[in-house]
């Protein structure tokens, strides 16, 4: 007789926002059924509706707390697009030198603090021999970041401080000891090393990218047209400034980032043989990101099934969302520009699980000709070799080489961190060349930062939309414009492809689809499930607003961080 369990585990922590995992495994504890649900409602496109479009961005930006940037940038470039206006060139260099740092960044963060400690045992890391962790760091990199034996010790007597005082804070709650860490007490150490490092670069590259954009997180510096951070761009300083972190970064990257996860691939290969974490195969991008005269850093095209010999172009017209697994209204595929938000709540079993046969996420389910498709770092560095990219190509072979990897070895959980620290190199060094570009154009007087328009003499019926490349896969913004405001909105992120439910066909998401056959080695403790979904960067809907029509707060809630096993 099949004897099947459902583990529930809710909240899914280290990622930004609400989301909820159930599996159901069998006597063998194999992952036989998986479900995803966003357990918050975000509810901005409606609260976007009858607005001025050129308020859109500052709203839509709100979306999240992390990917700030890019929501407003998305906003602004639909906007942008409905009414056919041109951005200077150099308006679209200080874009891409805000998004692209915002890229290397949130690669670096997820990382070392989201993800990390999934492989990492931080109280292994006490155990260590400071001169065999000084000689393991060296098999990776010939001059590994800060790795002095006086460093080491230092680094390893405040894990130590931390223990013995009984706050571990953010440590406390991981499965240390689990049978599933791998790592030698070594590689614990030089993780842990790295992982405290960066905390340090990650607030630079803040500083970086706040030069342009005014702050961060929640910029100020887009203005439909152009951008608004003219001084900044015209002053030696300020570009200088810029470019000295950016180097610190990259020195970052390449002695630690890119070591670290060569350590990974080599601890936990067995994982990446075995396919571990691996989805469905559908991979989508659109590509973007100019330099130079004919340079773009990121392809476009759809590859299905792992069929790494054919690749289609992308073509968003292709791309509908459906709720018939989600809470709301209205269960047919429909167009972006078409969509509806309006909430359908269902609630729970009367034991506090999905209805897994009805609606049971408030994320939508996108589809790409009909089909699931998995967006991120992963799909753009496989697309990039399948289209024989003259940048992603180099810097992939390259890993693969020294790592004795094949491209179907990315699409793993492990492999997944892999092509996104192998992406955050190539975008720390391009970088450069976008700067470049922009240095080059204010040396020969072209310091225009703004398209001039009338508002009054633009079109009052108008559609469009901002489709980017962002960290954590394809993000689309689409706007509908009538009697001048707007009448329709809807916002297609990375993590609602990847979080995606189960649709009208019964396909999975590609976080449900990633744990099936996953075998647990303790069903109480499912560290393995935890990498996999923290593999793909989730980042659901951080805050929910709910507002009568004065504007008037209707209640609050605060989320208790249970775990229900």
């Amino acid at each position: 007789m099949n004897h099947k369990r459902k583990i529930v585990i809710d909240p899914i922590t280290r990622i930004e926002g609400h989301l909820r995992i159930e599996v159901e495994i069998d006597e063998d504890n194999i992952v036989r059924e998986a479900w995803a649900s966003g357990q918050l409602f975000r509810g901005i496109e409606t609260i976007l509706k009858g607005r001025d479009p050129r308020d859109a961005a500052l709203i839509a930006q709100r979306i999240c707390g992390v990917c700030t940037n890019v929501h407003y940038r998305a906003s602004i470039s639909a906007v942008e697009d409905a009414y056919g206006i041109v951005i200077p060139r150099n308006a679209e260099i200080v874009r891409n030198l805000v998004t692209l740092s915002l890229f290397v960044q949130d690669h670096i963060v997820h990382y070392y603090h989201l993800h990390s400690l999934d492989f990492v045992d931080v109280t292994g890391a006490l155990a260590a021999d400071c001169d065999k962790a000084e000689e393991e760091a060296e098999k990776w990199c010939d001059n590994p970041y800060r790795n002095a034996h006086g460093h080491l010790e230092k680094v390893k007597e405040k894990l130590q401080g931390f223990v013995k005082a009984g706050r571990l804070g953010l440590f406390a709650n991981g499965y240390w000891g689990h049978t599933a860490y791998r790592l030698t007490p070594e590689q614990n150490l030089v993780h842990m090393n790295h992982y405290l490092e960066a905390l340090r670069i990650q607030r630079e590259i803040s500083a970086a990218i706040a030069i342009f954009a005014g702050k961060t997180p929640h910029p100020q510096n887009l203005v439909v047209g152009g951008v608004t951070s003219v001084a900044d761009m015209l002053n030696p300083q300020r570009l200088n400034d810029f470019m000295f972190i950016i180097k610190e970064v990259r020195d970052f990257i390449e002695r630690a980032y890119i070591p670290d996860m060569k350590m990974m691939v080599h601890v936990y290969r067995d994982s990446i043989l075995a396919g571990e974490g691996r989805a469905s195969g559908n991979f989508m991008a659109c590509g973007g990101y100019r330099f130079g005269k004919n340079g773009i850093l990121f392809e476009s095209g759809v590859i299905r099934g792992h069929d790494f010999t054919h690749i289609e172009p992308f073509d968003p017209s292709n791309i509908t969302e459906e709720a018939s697994r989600s809470w709301y209204e209205n269960d047919a595929p429909l167009s972006p520009y078409a969509g509806e938000t309006n909430p359908f709540y269902t609630d729970l079993n009367a034991d506090g699980t999905l209805k897994t046969e009805g609606k049971y996420s408030w994320v939508k389910a996108p589809r790409y000709g009909g089909e699931v498709m998995e967006v991120g770092p992963l799909a753009r560095m496989v697309v990039g070799v399948v289209k024989n990219s003259p940048i992603i190509r180099p810097y992939m072979e390259r890993f693969m080489e020294q790592t004795d990897l094949e491209l179907i070895h990315f699409s793993s959980g492990v492999g997944r961190n892999a092509a996104r620290a192998v992406e955050a190199q190539i975008c720390c060094d391009y970088l450069f060349d976008m700067m470049s570009d922009l240095i080059e154009n204010i040396k020969y007087y072209d310091e225009t930062t703004w398209t001039k328009y009338v508002f009054e003499a633009l079109p009052l019926e108008a559609s469009g939309a901002g489709i980017f490349e962002v960290p954590r896969g394809v993000l689309g913004h689409f706007v509908r414009i009538e009697e001048g405001k707007i009448a329709n909105y809807q916002a297609v992120v990375p993590t609602t492809w990847n979080a995606s439910p189960k649709d009208a066909q019964n396909q999975r998401g590609a976080y449900e689809e990633s744990l099936i056959g996953m075998k647990l080695a303790d069903p109480s403790a499912p560290l393995e499930i935890l990498r996999v979904i923290h593999s793909f960067d989730p980042c659901l809907a951080c805050a929910v607003h709910v507002i009568d029509i004065k504007g008037t707060e209707l209640s609050r809630y605060k989320i208790a961080p249970l775990c229900s096993l």
